[in-house]
């Protein structure tokens, strides 16, 4: 790669890095995954101070991992011995192209894509935007193999200009990212490693994943300075089975599960409130019932999680929200069915006392807890439904652990179980009171001023990246007591799913996205754009890069 990119103008290197990526097929959880980790090794090791120095490329297989994914790593050393290290990372994987339809054959191809689009008429600012010739097209484009060459055009010119860095420049790239995260976790070992080993101090981590416009006709460049969390916020209603002939004497879980739905779905008033940022409500991602065939009896149980990102607030707040959700769902449940039986017993001449539908609400943490007084082993019975159902989906087995300490404890009572599910991302932002990550902010306040006066770009700075991101495994705001909340309230916890808080609030590295700029990501019209993603965007962390590196050493 490197002969054919080395004679180029700066402004296409990142481009022609970004074709050849795109051409590959790294689609979440398939073995191209593999493919674009073993291309970007072969991109850095063709750089002659990567082919001088090739114990600095290195790679960390995934543990366990069935598809044998890797993180890939680069390190660029000063040429003057410090432990001052600037950190550049993406992710490598994409989602699916089914979305493409027809055309699927092509969503990677570019050239053959702007060309289609050129003669869209179904959507005038896509065609807009082909016929420009100012933006490239294709699955991973924009998400973000584009930010991934950013920071390898860069890694390329810092290993031909080491005089202008002031410290060191660690690389690293990492798959799935679009599910789970595993390779960013698996990384913070290895980030922890390094700086016991190389003595190296971590000053800030620049994510180049992609910013998109939030409106239309929004003329901004969007930095942010932090990551937003995220928790699935999680259900489990037991309900009373009824034949469709007795339904009153049910209590039907999918009633509560919809109340709780309308409650909460794409809610502001369940939002955070942070004026100026771009907070977004719960969004519910799972609705289902148990059944798993047509008969003519009403449901046992019902399964719904929604996606929380969490800003500000902790995740205590978060449960407590849960909670008051099914609390008023089930209020309201009681409510209308004595309503309704009023009026089902006048009109057939009923005079029975009407049935209980009082349903109880608690989190898994208490459940559990009242489990184990009536001699359950919680412990065990998690271990064993785990290793039952070994390779199904983290947020099924979660429910399954439910219903198995149910089983375990005879307990069928009416209720709602509220609880958390993976996967959870830590939320972090720059903080004023604490100096390196003042000194970060303050110089990229200074660098967004500079650069907009000589490109006129309009730049606007955030704190919380709005797409989930690898960066919320850097660094984690959230005390020992607040993940604390999580994990007891989290079924399976440490056996299907972890995270090393611990380890992730040893780095606390700073962290901000100043990522490539386009539309659409995820759909089959994803496009970066090129003037601002290959001309602006590099040399602007390149500035931020040896404005850290010259100042004050961090923590």
């Amino acid at each position: 790669m490197y002969r054919q990119i080395k004679d180029l103008p700066f402004e296409q290197q990142a481009e022609k890095i970004t074709r050849d990526l795109v051409r590959i097929r790294s689609v979440n959880g398939t073995h191209g995954e593999v493919d674009i980790a073993a291309r970007l090794e072969a991109i850095i090791r063709s750089f002659p101070f990567f082919k001088n120095h090739p114990d600095l490329v290195w790679t960390q297989r995934l543990k366990g991992d069935k598809l044998g994914r890797k993180n890939v790593f680069a390190l660029l050393e000063s040429g003057v011995p410090t432990d001052k290290t600037v950190i550049y990372h993406g992710h490598t994987d994409t989602v699916g192209t089914s979305d493409f339809g027809g055309i699927e054959s092509f969503a990677l191809d570019p050239d053959y894509l702007q060309t289609f689009f050129k003669n869209y008429d179904k959507d005038a600012d896509t065609k807009a935007d082909a016929v420009s010739g100012d933006w490239l097209f294709g699955r991973g484009a924009l998400d973000m193999k584009s930010g991934d060459a950013v920071h390898l055009s860069n890694l390329l010119y810092y290993s031909d200009h080491r005089g202008e860095l002031s410290g060191n420049l660690l690389v690293m790239f990492n798959p799935v990212e679009e599910n789970d995260h595993k390779g960013v976790i698996e990384a913070v070992e290895e980030l922890i490693r390094l700086r016991r080993e190389r003595h190296l101090t971590y000053l800030l981590a620049i994510n180049g994943d992609f910013v998109s416009p939030l409106y239309k006709g929004d003329p901004h460049r969007y930095v942010y300075t932090g990551s937003a969390g995220k928790l699935l916020g999680c259900f489990y209603i037991r309900g009373r089975e009824a034949h469709v002939g007795e339904t009153f004497s049910g209590i039907d879980p999918t009633w509560i599960a919809g109340r709780i739905n309308t409650a909460l779905n794409n809610n502001m008033d369940a939002a955070e409130k942070i004026p100026g940022e771009v907070i977004l409500p719960p969004s519910c991602l799972y609705q289902r019932d148990s059944k798993p065939f047509y008969n003519v009896q009403t449901a046992g149980a019902a399964y719904l999680y929604f996606n929380y990102f969490l800003y500000e607030r902790s995740p205590e707040d978060v449960l407590r929200q849960l909670e008051s959700a099914a609390q008023a769902a089930c209020q309201d449940l009681e409510v209308f069915l004595k309503k309704q039986y009023t009026k089902f017993s006048g009109n057939c001449g009923l005079k029975a006392d009407p049935p209980d539908w009082s349903t109880l609400v608690m989190t898994y943490e208490a459940f559990a807890e009242e489990a184990r007084t009536t001699g359950v082993d919680v412990e065990e019975v998690t271990e064993k439904t785990v290793q039952i159902h070994p390779s199904e989906d983290f947020r099924r087995i979660s429910y399954r652990i439910i219903e198995a300490l149910e089983a375990a404890a005879k307990d069928y009572r009416p209720k709602v179980i509220v609880f958390f599910a993976p996967p959870y991302c830590p939320h972090n932002y720059l903080r004023a009171e604490i100096d390196a990550e003042r000194r970060c902010d303050d110089l990229l306040d200074r660098m967004l001023v500079k650069t907009g006066k000589k490109t006129g770009e309009l730049f606007a700075k955030k704190r919380f990246f709005p797409y989930l991101a690898d960066s919320s495994y850097l660094a984690m705001n959230e005390t020992e007591e607040e993940t604390n909340e999580i994990i007891e309230n989290f079924p399976g916890w440490g056996r299907m799913y972890s995270i090393p808080t611990d380890r992730i609030r040893r780095l606390n590295i700073p962290v901000v996205d100043m990522g490539v700029y386009g539309k659409k990501a995820h759909t089959w019209m994803e496009r970066v754009y090129k003037p601002y993603s290959f001309g602006v965007l590099p040399r602007l962390i390149r500035g931020m890069t040896e404005g850290v590196l010259s100042g004050t050493s961090g923590t």
